[in-house]
């Protein structure tokens, strides 16, 4: 709904390391406190990375800062999927660079999408940049901090193909009441517009018992709603176990003491299979929600691209969907001003959008990422037309979105607090349709005392724009 790159710009605690190191290039140890200032750029999968490493960093013994001035080693977690990400990190790499040489920090290091796809420009380019972490090397974070501040080459760069890294240390940084649960890594659908398969490899599920005792972990912590998150959802298991076992690790999820709501993102739709749409039905955690990039809905367009659905099958699904769970909230994705398309395809997605009333719907212009096959497509679409055709999508949408708001009011829903509104007795909170920092929040009026994390039961009284506004039931 709200037109937002879902990106995470964290800047995390300093970092302090009190045994020193053995060497340095002049033979001397060091000693006293280190302070590291990570900043992670990005979707909530490059967020899930970020937070295994700090787990790693932390686990010897390392804590965090977000003070730059006070920063002795910078680590910038990237991002390349889009033209934008990509101009973020890059830029991001320069600043801090820049702080490197004007400021206490030693050492900077680039992790992440776009180090792992662009690690030979980088050294080139960015020579402030001390060393690199690929995807598939993020266990090696501590190695790479410790010999890059010994002055010894500090990269890490595994296959993108092998089996990815993860661990059970992680510190959760979205305040505690919620988390993202990684379940594999890379993907192997191969649109022509993405470049994933090339920085994160083909696809891989994370084993079963590994996915069970991070989220036992992660609600021992006090995580009370668990976001699955992965290139594809729908496809887990099925390198693993010879099929898709999402439905399956669901009820495991389910059954842990602590977990209040299980949210699924990155469904595709022709792997939504009737098994699936069951445990959703059925599991009380699981919200009644899920989030499904369909980028388009014209045939010669979805051909293009690659994707393996057509506007029939995109019909069956929604409607599939809502008969048998009435109250579910659809999100999806789409692109705009793809190579090729035109004004008969935006005219159908348009009248597409119309008739699906999708609950939550964002639009993203076309980027052309170089490496990729839509790149070289011939007929590409100017980034004014992009933009307006964007606008015009979105334009449908608010309208759609706004009428769903103002149908609420009167209905009670159950609502998770986020936080206080300053200097007012009034909260903000998250209903089941409301995934965080993409969707919309309902302001809630009451002179309770309430923390992050609570449940609470509110009446909607008034719609305000993608927002709600209600009051606690007596």
């Amino acid at each position: 709904m709200r037109q937002k790159r879902n990106s995470h710009r964290v800047f995390l605690f300093s970092c302090m390391r009190t045994e020193g190191l053995e060497k340095s290039d002049s033979g001397q140890r060091y000693r006293g406190f280190m302070k590291i200032l990570f900043i992670s750029l990005g979707c909530d999968k490059n967020l899930a990375d970020t937070e295994f490493m700090l787990g790693k960093l932390e686990k010897k013994g390392y804590s965090f800062t977000d003070d730059e001035r006070e920063a002795e080693l910078i680590i910038v977690n990237t991002c390349c999927f889009i033209h934008d990400a990509k101009e973020e990190s890059i830029q991001t790499l320069l600043e801090m660079g820049r702080l490197k040489e004007e400021g206490k920090a030693k050492a900077l290091i680039a992790a992440g999408c776009l180090a792992e796809r662009y690690k030979d420009e980088i050294r080139v380019e960015i020579p402030e940049v001390d060393a690199i972490v690929g995807t598939n090397a993020i266990d090696k974070i501590v190695e790479a901090v410790e010999k890059t501040l010994q002055k010894e080459e500090g990269s890490q760069l595994e296959d993108i193909n092998s089996t990815p890294a993860y661990g059970q240390e992680r510190i959760v940084t979205t305040g505690g009441h919620f988390a993202y649960l990684k379940i594999a890594e890379g993907c192997n659908k191969n649109c022509s517009y993405c470049i994933i398969p090339k920085v994160r490899g083909q696809y891989r599920s994370i084993p079963m018992d590994h996915l069970q005792k991070a989220a036992e972990e992660l609600a021992r912590k006090g995580v009370k709603e668990l976001i699955l998150v992965a290139q594809e959802t729908t496809l887990y298991g099925m390198d693993l176990y010879g099929k898709k076992m999402l439905p399956q690790l669901l009820k495991q999820l389910c059954e842990i003491s602590g977990l209040y709501w299980i949210r699924i993102l990155y469904c595709y739709p022709e792997e939504i299979t009737e098994e699936l749409i069951q445990v959703i039905k059925e599991e009380k955690k699981i919200c009644h929600y899920l989030d499904i990039p369909i980028q388009h809905c014209s045939d010669a367009v979805l051909k293009k691209m690659g994707r393996r659905t057509n506007e029939s099958s995109l019909r069956e699904m929604v409607g599939r969907l809502r008969k048998e769970i009435p109250n579910i909230c659809l999100r999806t994705t789409l692109i705009t001003g793809f190579p090729g398309e035109t004004q008969e395809d935006h005219e159908k997605i348009m009248a597409f959008v119309d008739e699906m009333e999708f609950d939550r719907l964002g639009v993203f212009t076309y980027s052309p990422e170089e490496g990729t096959k839509a790149a070289e497509f011939p007929n590409q679409v100017e980034e004014s037309l992009k933009e307006e055709r964007q606008a015009e999508i979105m334009e449908l949408q608010q309208e759609i979105a706004f009428e769903k708001a103002g149908d609420m009011i009167g209905e009670e829903v159950l609502a998770m607090i986020e936080g206080k509104v300053a200097e007012e007795n009034a909260y903000v909170g998250r209903t089941y349709k409301d995934a965080p920092n993409v969707d919309g929040l309902i302001f809630i009026n009451t002179d309770m005392e309430l923390m992050t994390g609570d449940f609470v039961k509110v009446k909607v009284t008034g719609s305000y724009e993608y927002d709600l506004i209600g009051e606690i039931m007596k």
